[in-house]
């Protein structure tokens, strides 16, 4: 098996060699990089051109490990006894398996998303490193096994919130995604917008590197939001000449609610435009 772009999706070289490396090692694959790179994606289109199933766990603050591997729902096993139901009988009926069982069981071998890793608890990598090794756990109340059939393809995203533990470290393949640069961000809007005219296309990508470089920036746009402000472009179309005479002039672009979050980065923008033509008098 080996992954590498697709007419529908774009990966850099070296992404496809992190990945292609990390199914030959057996071993999970640690994304870094910052929001808006496809790391999520990327576990999609894998999955896709693997012909494999896709499961995903998205990590929240209240994560635990253990829901991963199955919970234990006792609250429906009491109200089951107080109304005489024979399911009572066999606890087995109230074990719901996590994604971690589903994949380990799962008939083909899957690929396996844990969203967002460093959301949860600082233990909770750590907690994962049994049942990563292994491959395997142990159903206390069942007093059953569950044991991977095969190995999952396993991906592992992070947003960098916090740091990870060196020992989960160590049994990652690990990949920081950088962001695109300009040519492979016109290869990834030529999928997407595959007329879209080549003046407004190069107008649009200055003006997307420029506010990325301003410094003071609270949160810089990502690839997402460039195609959300090129599709807007194109809804509306402006023209690459009105684009090129505002950025002579400074200021807010057209549709820069597609590009700029928050307003701290808006109030920037404006500011920075205002010195500008305030220094060019």
């Amino acid at each position: 098996m080996s992954f590498q772009s697709t007419e529908n999706y774009i990966v850099s070289d070296e992404l496809a060699l992190a990945v292609n490396a990390a199914m030959t090692l057996q071993k999970p694959l640690l994304l870094k990089g910052e929001p808006g790179t496809g790391k999520t994606r990327l576990a999609e289109e894998l999955a896709q051109s693997l012909g494999a199933e896709l499961i995903q766990w998205h990590i929240k603050s209240t994560t635990k490990a253990q829901h991963g591997l199955y919970e234990y729902d006792a609250v429906s096993r009491l109200r089951d006894s107080q109304l005489g139901s024979d399911k009572v009988h066999d606890i087995a009926n109230y074990i719901k398996p996590g994604k971690l069982w589903q994949a380990f069981t799962a008939q083909q071998r899957p690929v396996l998303l844990i969203d967002e890793i460093d959301k949860a608890d600082i233990e909770f990598p750590n907690d994962l490193l049994h049942e990563l090794d292994r491959m395997s756990f142990y159903v206390h109340e069942t007093g059953q096994q569950v044991s991977a059939a095969q190995r999952p393809i396993v991906l592992i995203t992070s947003n960098n919130e916090k740091e990870l533990p060196d020992a989960f470290l160590r049994r990652c393949f690990f990949h920081y995604i950088r962001f695109p640069d300009a040519d492979i961000l016109r290869q990834i809007v030529a999928v997407h917008f595959p007329q879209i005219r080549q003046q407004l296309l190069s107008t649009a990508l200055d003006v997307f590197f420029e506010l990325r470089e301003l410094p003071g920036l609270k949160k810089k746009p990502s690839t997402s939001e460039l195609l959300d402000w090129l599709k807007l472009l194109l809804a509306e179309q402006i023209p690459a000449e009105v684009l090129q005479q505002k950025q002579q002039q400074g200021g807010l672009m057209p549709m820069f609610g597609a590009l700029l979050k928050n307003e701290q980065d808006v109030q920037l923008v404006e500011k920075l435009a205002f010195l500008a033509k305030r220094q060019g008098r």
